[in-house]
């Protein structure tokens, strides 16, 4: 009789693509079954990116924090992850969410992680125009996003997007972003190339 595994079975890739640096990477809806990689992801994270992500010196992620990214249903928690098939063993490198505000069905709050060594190779762009199609589809308009002030890299990619700066307290800054101008803007670009096959797929 065959052993059980215990490795969960990878779900099939939505959109294959290619970073700057020719890197194949498959770009996919995050499912909660994932939840065993969410966790991991945020271990790999260096300290320095975990603090600038979660706004906490945590170590390991709570059970709660966990939950809550694995909590998709594709409608009102929507993320998606990207994954490196160049390894052997198809690491997961990214993950971005938005959470619809209940408040107002066509806000929601976005959140980008990218492991360290994959940082500044154009993984943002390539995800962030996944996301952000994906939250058009189903009825986004805006995205708030919360940096923390000393977090350049994040406020200026989001500049380059067309985000409005709200306000400003203590560390935090807050921002408010247009998904359909964020969407031009990332049309506009020429870099990565690979921006191209996440276009063809939504524009299908």
């Amino acid at each position: 009789m065959s052993q059980k595994s215990d490795a969960t079975p990878e779900l099939p890739c939505s959109i294959v693509t290619e970073l700057r640096s020719g890197m194949k990477v498959c770009l996919r809806p995050i499912h909660p079954s994932d939840q065993g990689k969410i966790e991991r992801g945020i271990m790999e994270l260096s300290d320095r990116s975990r603090y600038l992500r979660f706004f906490s010196s945590f170590k390991i992620a709570p059970p709660s924090v966990v939950e809550k990214l694995s909590a998709v249903d594709g409608f009102d928690h929507i993320a998606w992850g990207v994954v490196n098939l160049d390894a052997d063993d198809h690491p997961a490198i990214a993950a971005a969410h938005a959470i619809r505000n209940s408040d107002d069905p066509a806000r929601g709050e976005f959140a980008i992680a990218v492991l360290d060594d994959y940082q500044s190779k154009g993984v943002s762009r390539v995800l962030i125009a996944a996301l952000f199609s994906n939250c058009l589809e189903q009825g986004l308009r805006e995205l708030d996003i919360a940096i923390l002030r000393e977090n350049r890299k994040a406020a200026g990619l989001i500049a380059a997007l067309g985000a409005e700066m709200l306000r400003s307290q203590d560390a935090i800054a807050y921002y408010r972003l247009d998904l359909e101008r964020a969407l031009h803007a990332l049309r506009a670009m020429e870099k990565p190339k690979g921006l191209h096959n996440i276009w063809a797929v939504f524009d299908s």
